[in-house]
């Protein structure tokens, strides 16, 4: 593709932005909460809206029947046999809007409201994930109307989970694995690194998830009467939990770090000369001083240091005032954030035996695992990363930040595992974006950026090497 057409495609997007923004709210304003029973077939309607809006533009277009909520799968294969294949993904269900109370207009009217940065859209799923598929789905859209065509072949892939753990997409990845096959994945449900400058996430944090349980006496025991004498699983507990970490905050599990890969030493370069605030970052969460493993700056241990965090603690008596009670268990959840090289299955059996040589006399131990996924990193040398790269910088005049995530994205993982594919992460959100929260926004000026930056990305797709 050449520079005058990517110029038509881009005045075109310029010209027709309040269209787009006038089918971006249609779909905010269908409640799709997949986690409620009660808007299942808001969640269908959804579905139903995506796949006729699709087949509109010219995809073919249909529903992917699941277990639960349908996915919708959508292909336009006319650039020909040579050019790369596209899988977009994204997900049309959204989080609960609980609590009502503290939006400032029903969330599922969106309002277009003035901010700091600007005009911006306020709404359940106004960025996450409605606005950056619709900001995807209207770069295409111009494209088709300029060109008619695409530089790439594409498939779309709109799931209608992921709010709720995805318990569906294993099950539809196998089934649909020949409609799916694609060279890479481009998925828009990642932030900027500000509201100038754009951002690929190259590498994701996993996640091991456990729950650990002590008992020990047969039922709860008045303190004064055993008292002394009879093991308490809470002092059993907070001394196995108190064991987790040494005094420079690293992990004390053994064989904890073994496996982990190395940060890429340009990555690191391009973390290092983003002129990140540490102070104004721990301040913003009412903070001074960063508390994780020593050594390491506030990124670093955020996106390429593993970590286990104690989520929750239960056990004994939490009502008002006091009951003199030894309880007959304690428990606590436990989150592990993982980094590429570290093998969740290893991770958590060496939680279990670092629990099990500090167990009391008399105390048991019982462990339930919520799930576990490893942490990804892609190979920013990768063509696509490298297209991406030059889009971005084309686009916003300045090379985007090689980002890391301490998160974790459960689709992507899966992708990797199922199909074998690797996954672009480039998103338009703000940190400020309240996503999951009241008054989610997406603030139009990254609406718009990203509109055009996606279309540029197409196009460089198409021609990468």
């Amino acid at each position: 593709m050449n520079n005058s057409s990517i110029e038509a495609v881009l005045a075109h997007i310029d010209a027709n932005i309040d269209a787009s923004r006038a089918r971006w709210f249609d779909l905010l304003r269908i409640p799709s909460i997949s986690a409620q029973a009660a808007h299942k077939g808001d969640c269908i309607r959804a579905a139903e809206h995506m796949r006729d809006l699709l087949a509109g533009m010219g995809f073919e277009a249909r529903l992917a029947e699941t277990a639960g909520l349908p996915g919708v799968i959508a292909t336009h294969h006319h650039a020909g046999g040579n050019a790369p294949r596209v899988l977009f993904y994204g997900h049309y269900d959204v989080q609960p809007a609980d609590p009502i109370g503290l939006w400032h207009a029903d969330p599922f009217d969106p309002q277009l409201v003035d901010g700091p940065g600007g005009p911006r859209v306020v709404a359940r799923g106004a960025v996450d994930d409605k606005g950056q598929v619709m900001m995807v789905l209207e770069a295409i859209r111009a494209h088709l109307a300029v060109n008619e065509g695409l530089p790439v072949n594409l498939t779309v892939l709109l799931e209608g989970e992921e709010e709720c753990g995805s318990p569906s997409l294993d099950a539809m990845l196998e089934a649909e694995r020949a409609a799916l096959a694609a060279d890479f994945v481009l998925v828009a449900d990642t932030n900027m690194w500000n509201r100038d400058t754009p951002a690929i996430t190259t590498s994701l944090r996993g996640l091991a998830a456990v729950e650990v349980k002590i008992t020990g006496p047969n039922r709860d025991l008045h303190s004064g009467l055993f008292g002394g004498p009879a093991l308490n699983p809470i002092r059993a507990l907070t001394r196995i939990l108190g064991d987790l970490f040494d005094a420079t905050g690293r992990i004390a599990i053994p064989g904890f770090y073994d496996g982990i890969a190395e940060i890429p030493a340009d990555v690191l370069a391009s973390w290092r000369a983003t002129g990140f605030d540490e102070a104004g970052w721990l301040g913003g969460i009412g903070l001074q001083q960063a508390s994780g493993e020593h050594g390491f700056s506030v990124l670093e241990q955020n996106w390429a240091r593993p970590t286990a965090e104690i989520n929750g603690i239960f056990g004994g008596y939490q009502g008002d005032g006091s009951k003199t009670v030894i309880p007959a268990e304690a428990g606590a959840k436990l989150t592990f954030r993982l980094v590429p090289g570290q093998d969740p299955a290893r991770v958590i059996d060496g939680f279990r035996a670092f629990v099990q040589q500090r167990l009391l006399p008399d105390a048991q131990a019982q462990f339930q695992v919520y799930g576990a996924s490893p942490g990804l990193m892609v190979p920013i040398d990768a063509p696509f990363v490298r297209a991406a790269r030059r889009a971005l910088a084309d686009e916003f005049g300045k090379a985007p930040v090689l980002a890391g995530c301490g998160a974790s994205i459960p689709v992507v993982e899966a992708f990797e595992r199922q199909l074998g594919l690797q996954t672009l992460l480039v998103g338009f959100g703000l940190d400020d974006d309240c996503i999951h929260s009241p008054n989610e926004k997406f603030e139009m000026k990254c609406f718009h950026r990203g509109m055009r930056a996606e279309a540029r990305m197409l196009a460089a797709f198409g021609m990468a090497e």
